[in-house]
Formats: C-alpha cells, sequence, structure tokens
C-alpha cells in the first residue's frame, strides 16, 4: 500500500511543489513507497479560505495556470475552504465562485467545515469531492466514527488522536481517515478552534480590503482582528515538532498506520519557510538511506528554476 500524502500550498509553494513533483518522478529511486494525492490551499482573495490566512493578490489567468499545472499531472487541488466565520452573504463570493467553477473537472477537492458552505458547494459543485476538515475538533472517537459514515471522500482526524491506537483500531473506513503528521499546534490545546475562528475573521477582512485597496498594506492591529493570532507554539522549528505526543515519524507510518488499513497523510506548511519544507519533504518521503541525495536534488532544481533567493 502506498502512503498517499497531501501537501501543502497551491500558491505560496506552487513553484516549488511542481519541482517536487517533477524530482519524485525523475527519481523515484530517492524515495518511499508514496504519492501525491493533493496539493492543497487556497488562492488570494479567497474568503471561503480558513486554518491559515492567505495573503497576496492573483488574477484569473494565475488560477487557471495553476489548476493546469498540478491536474495535467493527474494531481488533485485541494481548496481549503475551512472558513468557520463565513456567513450566507459570503456565498456568492465572486472570486471563490470563479475559482471553484475553473477547477469543477471532477478531479479537484475542497476540505469543508462550514454546513453553510458545504451545501452550497455540493448543490452548485456537484463534481467536488470533500474532505471534513480537522478544525471540526473530532476528537473522540465516537465522533469521528460518526463523521466517516458521512459522504465525505476523506475526514481529517483531530491531530489529538493520531498516537491513540486503542480508538484508532476501532474506527470504520480506515481508508478515508487522514492524518496531519507534523502539528506545531499544543497538543490538546484549549484554543484551536477559538483560533481557527480569529483566522477566519481575518480571512474576511483581509479578502475585502484588499478587493478595495489592492495598493495598501493590510493591518491586522486596525480592524482588531490581530491580538489572538500571535501563538507562541508557531515558533517551534521542525525539529521540536517531533517531540509532541501528537506527532507521526515516518517509521510509523510504514510499520503501524499503513498494515492498520490507513493510507492518507497531510504535511503542515503552507506558510513554511522553503527550506523548512524540504526538510521536512525528505524527512516524510525519501528513503533514508538516499536522503542527502533527495534533499541535494530538490535544493539544484530550485536552484536552477530561480525558486531559491537571496532573502531565502
Amino acid at each position: 500500500m502506498k502512503a498517499r500524502f497531501h501537501l501543502p500550498g497551491i500558491y505560496t509553494h506552487f513553484k516549488f511543489n511542481l519541482i517536487f513533483a517533477t524530482v519524485l518522478e525523475q527519481f523515484p529511486q530517492y524515495f518511499r513507497d508514496v504519492e501525491i494525492a493533493s496539493f492543497y490551499g487556497a488562492f488570494p482573495q479567497s474568503i471561503w479560505n480558513g486554518g491559515r490566512t492567505q495573503e497576496g493578490l492573483c488574477d484569473k489567468k494565475y488560477v487557471k495556470m495553476v489548476l493546469n499545472a498540478f491536474n495535467e499531472k493527474g494531481i488533485p487541488v485541494r481548496f481549503t475552504f475551512t472558513n468557520p466565520a463565513l456567513e450566507k452573504k459570503h456565498l456568492n463570493d465572486k472570486f471563490c465562485n470563479m475559482v471553484m467553477s475553473l477547477a469543477n473537472n471532477g478531479l479537484n477537492e475542497a476540505i469543508v467545515v462550514s454546513p453553510l458552505l458545504e451545501d452550497y458547494i455540493r448543490k452548485n459543485y456537484p463534481e467536488f469531492k470533500l474532505t471534513s476538515s480537522t478544525c471540526k475538533r473530532l476528537d473522540d472517537g465516537e465522533r469521528l466514527a460518526a463523521e466517516l459514515e458521512k459522504d465525505y471522500s476523506i475526514v481529517v482526524v483531530d491531530y489529538d488522536l493520531n498516537n491513540k491506537f486503542d480508538i484508532l483500531e476501532k474506527l470504520p473506513h480506515k481508508d478515508k481517515c487522514e492524518f496531519l503528521v507534523n502539528s506545531n499546534c499544543r497538543p490538546a490545546c484549549p484554543n484551536r478552534a477559538q483560533h481557527y475562528y480569529n483566522v477566519g475573521v481575518q480571512q474576511i477582512n483581509y479578502a475585502n480590503h484588499m478587493r478595495k485597496y489592492p495598493d495598501k498594506p493590510y493591518d491586522p492591529i486596525i480592524f482588531g482582528d490581530g491580538k489572538d493570532q500571535n501563538c507562541p507554539f508557531f515558533t517551534r522549528n521542525i525539529f521540536d515538532v517531533r517531540d509532541l505526543s501528537t506527532n507521526i515519524r515516518p517509521d510509523d507510518i510504514w510499520d503501524k498506520y499503513l498494515p492498520m488499513g490507513f493510507s492518507q497523510f497531510k504535511i503542515e506548511g503552507r506558510t513554511a519557510w522553503l527550506f523548512n519544507l524540504i526538510e521536512t519533504y525528505v524527512y516524510y518521503m525519501a528513503k533514508p538511506e538516499f536522503a542527502d541525495k533527495a534533499r541535494y536534488t530538490l535544493i539544484d532544481f530550485c536552484n536552477a528554476n530561480n525558486v531559491i533567493t537571496v532573502n531565502e
């Protein structure tokens, strides 16, 4: 059974992810038995986006280019439409509906948390496969099992359950379960749901601001939505994260999760530094004996394609 990885950054890491897909194709001997299940994220101005505030600007031409680049490789784009602060008025957002229309080809997907948005997508874009988001905080086995019985292609397991094998082994539809392997969030964090809501409010304010004033920097303090975003746990580095009880080690994927019937894994990193992301991809997907060669090849390809800059 292959380990299917969902990888971050359709906009923030577009060039790097395209390079990674190419390296995986050209140098399969460097990697474990893995495949890219999707690239996930959102385009700037996506008011439906959640989890991380997506900054920047892009147009329809750019959206089409990114979709075509990934879809031509047979890789789905999965939108992080997990904003829990959405209201009915946001459903008719022109930019998000434009993105959905362009991507409505039966291959692409969306991650949802809001029942309001989920119903809207099911009605207007029935070709999209839907993922139930970890933002729902289904942190006990009974609620998670009930969610797995619903009409979702994937259900993201709350990462507080990641290594609780007594609960995981009892779950139905293990092929639908997805695990976030490298979360930097505090285990059992009491503020996680509120943080997701705060990010949603900030995304709405940011998108509205940039549409009115595209040349004027956005200041979250002015809008009053920046006070709860500076979580101290975001300062953890990739090595600190590996010590958390919610972390899943690469060997455990092949020694424990795959034999149990779990095959879907998600890597966090939409806002990660490029070299952080390279190291994380190599850690999880490269064969240990080829890790150095895989890392060097990725850096070499990035350099040749002007992905690495002086600031990085």
